[in-house]
């Protein structure tokens, strides 16, 4: 895809092959109340947001499968003593498949740290904190709330992803336990470590990598947008993760 990540204004520009919307803003105050200091300073538009983008030829065929690509980019800089990062959700349950779906997200540009966690709830089971840089692929599993943190305040960070068409993101249970259940903070240096949300039963954080993931059926060093073009199948399981029900079970991303 011809389409690049801008920084002043924050948002993505297209090539003449490449179709998307115009960028929604996420200010800082939208974010507030999922921060462990509410009334940080901090850039004031946090991140640029566009759902529905893509190679014009490629339309057609992502609406019949449900299919949708969005990107993100973030501004450079932190939030208080915590890095720029999103707010986090569940994504809601979905009209085509009845189940709330996954994610795969493909960092373009920074470095990210993929938060995510079993539940939204007192007990927020499995935790972990996946590291990933340019390249790299993180898949977030069907009905686990997670957040997109940039780990480097030096730089933006921007990642695609994968989602399904009739995509929603729901904040109640992460808006009840202000936050997910770990808050990620920045070292005088610039470093991320990590702080418990009290509001949540006590937790283990795994700190990892991304997995392989071909169990799924990607393969590693190819675009997930290439493999689509490779493949317009491959990623029907995003929209309808009935097709891959035996990989959620136990998942490890």
């Amino acid at each position: 895809m011809n389409i690049t990540s801008t920084t002043n204004p924050l948002g993505f520009t297209y090539g003449k092959n490449c179709f998307g919307p115009k960028p929604e803003i996420r200010k800082l105050d939208d974010i507030r109340q999922s921060l462990s200091n509410p009334n940080c300073d901090g850039p004031e538009n946090v991140y640029a947001i566009v759902m529905d983008i893509g190679c014009k030829e490629d339309f057609n065929d992502l609406v019949a499968r449900h299919l949708l690509y969005g990107a993100v980019t973030y501004a450079a800089g932190r939030l208080g003593d915590e890095p720029v990062r999103s707010q986090g959700h569940i994504h809601k349950i979905s009209s085509f498949s009845g189940w709330s779906t996954p994610e795969i997200y493909e960092i373009w540009q920074g470095k990210a740290i993929i938060l995510m966690q079993e539940f939204a709830e007192d007990n927020p089971g499995k935790c972990f904190a996946v590291e990933a840089g340019p390249g790299d692929v993180v898949i977030v599993p069907p009905y686990w709330a997670h957040a997109t943190i940039s780990a480097d305040p030096t730089q933006p960070l921007t990642f695609g992803a994968w989602c399904d068409r009739d995509y929603g993101f729901v904040y109640d249970g992460v808006r009840k336990h202000k936050g997910l259940a770990w808050f990620p903070k920045l070292d005088k240096k610039g470093n991320i470590y990590w702080e418990t949300n009290k509001n949540y039963e006590s937790s283990k954080l795994i700190q990892k990598s991304p997995e392989d993931y071909k169990n799924l059926g990607l393969e590693k060093g190819i675009s997930i947008y290439e493999q689509y073009k490779k493949e317009n199948s491959r990623f029907d399981f995003v929209p309808n993760p009935i097709l891959k029900k035996e990989v959620w079970e136990n998942f490890v991303p």
